[in-house]
């Protein structure tokens, strides 16, 4: 799959000692982000030296943004990857586009989309075993970069391991006209993980859980390179886009250096999964876990505060009815999210919040009115 393996050892003696750790890490190989790199595409394949049949995934409406273009630059130079329309990211349409793939032949993907289209391509890359690329033309969220997929399942959002992009191409000409509610949305989902890394050390503490302080910094980094220039992040302005980009992939490598999603989900992010089962009309991802994290911070003792003015400098939700959610939605979600991911442990504890709790919580932080 795509990426290096770095197999890192922390080991005194060999595999047969009473201490003896191995973790493979799977990083992307290349990140290019800038205005233009698109047209590095092809190079990049042949630099990963790629066998000539490939195939392009895309959405109707990315198909024009950047789906065509990569089909066309990679046939210039020699390589043939035709164009591959999927759906929303589900596991049935994994599922038809691994057998379209497969009837094709194609030896790597190029995921040419926003996240649902990354999502779909990154699964059957790993169940086919072969390298893609991830071309993104819109950034809501920190799947840019990471090994792990979110599909939507029949009971709810599944996030599941997937592969590792060998690159990245972030072409910030094409992600600027995307809708700027993706790009805040984004923003919102890696600001984030400041609640995340809180709950991971909780856990630490709490329960002895495995720990990475390389993959907890890089985290909390790229969080704090979205707050502390969330002034900077404005509507149909590439240098947004550049702002905000890079951020999103050092999360998605904090994952990879974690060997999960710990350093970029915890209790803000089963609140977002709770209400996509309660709400009807559910915001995107990010915002969700952004409206998450400043309640979540309020029960950490944090400065929540800090986290609202933030995302509201970049125009994200900061209410339920922002998020098009109403009041008793929200309560709801807060009462159901530490029944998500029960072996997950956060400031929501084994027991979660009462009704009243909740209530209390979303209005003492504004999230409710």
């Amino acid at each position: 799959m795509g990426g290096v393996l770095s197999k890192h050892t922390d080991q005194t003696g060999d595999l047969d000692s009473p201490f003896g750790k191995v973790r493979g890490m799977v990083f992307p190989r290349i990140v290019l982000a800038g205005h233009g790199v698109l047209n590095e595409l092809a190079s990049t394949c042949r630099q990963f030296d790629f066998p000539k049949k490939g195939a392009v995934i895309t959405g109707p409406r990315t198909a024009t943004l950047a789906g065509h273009r990569a089909s066309e630059l990679l046939e210039s130079e020699g390589f043939d990857a035709p164009i591959l329309t999927v759906g929303e990211a589900t596991p049935e349409e994994v599922d038809r586009t691994r057998v379209a793939i497969e009837s094709q032949g194609a030896r790597f993907l190029v995921a040419a989309g926003g996240g649902s289209k990354i999502d779909i391509t990154k699964v059957v890359a790993a169940r086919l075993r072969i390298p893609f690329i991830s071309l993104p033309t819109s950034a809501a969220h920190d799947g840019i970069s990471s090994p792990r997929a979110s599909l939507r399942g029949s009971s709810g959002r599944l996030s599941i391991d997937a592969a590792v992009p060998s690159a990245v191409i972030a072409d910030t000409a094409i992600i600027v006209q995307a809708p700027f509610r993706l790009l805040a949305s984004g923003c919102a989902d890696v600001i984030s993980n400041v609640t995340a890394i809180l709950d991971w050390k909780l856990a630490v503490r709490l329960r002895h859980e495995e720990y990475s302080s390389t993959a907890a910094t890089l985290a909390e980094y790229a969080a704090h390179e979205i707050i502390d220039r969330a002034g900077l992040i404005k509507p149909n302005l590439e240098e947004s886009v550049w702002i905000a980009i890079r951020p999103m992939i050092v999360a998605g490598i904090a994952m990879s250096v974690a060997g999960s999603s710990r350093p970029c989900s915890g209790s803000e992010h089963l609140f977002s999964h709770a209400l996509d089962r309660t709400a009807k009309h559910a915001g995107l991802h990010g915002e969700q876990c952004g409206v998450g994290a400043i309640m979540m911070m309020y029960l950490h003792g944090g400065d929540w505060q800090g986290l609202q003015k933030a995302l509201r400098a970049i125009g994200a939700p900061v209410t339920a009815r922002e998020l098009g959610a109403s009041n008793e939605e929200v309560v709801e979600a807060l009462v159901q999210a530490h029944t998500l991911r029960p072996e997950r442990y956060t400031i929501l504890g084994d027991n979660g919040l009462t009704r009243e709790a909740a209530q209390r919580l979303a209005t003492v932080t504004g999230v409710v009115g």
